[in-house]
């Protein structure tokens, strides 16, 4: 008799069982998903501007040639700029930068 009265105590009922398959599945998922997370997500693609010094510069520090274009200030332009930073950014911090 003791024995039996041990093998009942040890088993679950069934929302333990339930619960335990669940939390069980829910583990095993996310270990399965988290090894190489994200490893085939994404498609290798040849770069057409790899050698283009005007989009990358001649070395990885340096400017791209595109960067040294310079455009002429239009003061009609300005406070429509101006209204569209204070709008996105709230008139404040170091977003609104006179050049």
């Amino acid at each position: 008799m003791e024995k039996a009265v041990i093998f009942v105590r040890i088993t679950m009922n069934s929302r333990e069982m339930k619960f335990s398959k669940i939390a069980a599945f829910v583990a095993c998922i996310a270990l399965l998903s988290s090894c190489d997370y994200q490893k085939y997500n994404h498609k290798e693609q040849k770069d057409p501007n790899a050698d283009n010094q005007y989009v990358y510069g001649v070395s990885p520090d340096s400017l791209p040639r595109q960067m040294a274009n310079k455009y002429e200030a239009n003061p009609e332009l300005e406070p429509r700029v101006n209204a569209i930073r204070a709008k996105l950014y709230d008139g404040a911090g170091s977003a609104v930068v006179k050049q």
